[in-house]
């Protein structure tokens, strides 16, 4: 191989190894025409477990002392807030993302939304409500995503979110303070409301990998073959 050769490929090499997750693994937009659907419930019949909010600072703001559930559940221990996903899709229905970039507001000392979801490459907006110094960082299992100090009441800061996964999100001033955002590869995937239901739609027909999330129960996955132009629905997914 002549030295000219070899330094064109490792040039190319060296750009690859430094693209982004994103950008190396990129969703394929197609037409679905004989997708199929999966449904499913998500329940908690455990007791349901309780985090001690013991506000230490900025009590007017913030307020007292009081119990948080970690599982939110309606009626017939359904759970409200679970995400429900598939894994690693490459190819599939158009992606709706939104046309504004998702918030988080530090509102009262707590993140609103506690859960959300945010395809990977967009920027979510970090906005301060409140009149005191919040600082906002965000993880990736442990590699800081982002950390943004807002002292100002209605400041408001964007972040791009590039890699897949979980990003636990803390506050450095208020340790009560924990939200996350489920930063997804592929547009299959849906929380579940108060009912604790789901359904994912236009999914290609074969073998999948359906995974729940919940914050405090983790994940939990279920292997699905989806048959053209028919529903699957899965049995109820019992987290504990």
């Amino acid at each position: 191989m002549k030295r000219s050769e070899f330094v064109v490929i490792a040039a190319v090499l060296s750009v690859l190894v430094c693209l982004p997750v994103s950008a190396a693994g990129a969703y394929e937009e197609a037409a679905v025409s004989d997708g199929g659907s999966i449904k499913g419930t998500v329940v908690y019949n455990s007791a349901v477990p309780m985090r001690k909010i013991i506000p230490t600072k900025d009590q007017e703001v913030c307020g007292g002392v009081r119990d948080e559930p970690q599982v939110f559940v309606g009626p017939g221990n359904k759970v409200m807030d679970a995400i429900a996903y598939l894994k690693g899709v490459p190819k599939g229905k158009k992606w709706e993302r939104p046309k504004k970039p998702p918030r988080l507001v530090n509102k009262n000392c707590t993140f609103v939304p506690r859960v959300q979801v945010i395809p990977a490459g967009m920027n979510v907006a970090i906005v301060n409500s409140d009149p005191v110094l919040h600082n906002t960082h965000g993880f990736l299992i442990k590699r800081t995503v982002f950390n943004v100090a807002m002292p100002k009441t209605g400041m408001r800061v964007e972040r791009s979110l590039q890699r897949p996964g979980v990003v636990r999100v803390e506050c450095d001033s208020h340790g009560w303070m924990l939200a996350w955002i489920y930063v997804a590869d592929n547009p299959y995937y849906m929380m579940t409301g108060k009912d604790g239901t789901f359904t994912i739609g236009d999914v290609p027909p074969g073998n999948h990998t359906l995974v729940v999330w919940q914050e405090h129960a983790g994940t939990k996955e279920i292997p699905v073959t989806v048959k053209p132009r028919e529903t699957v629905t899965v049995p109820t997914i019992e987290l504990k």
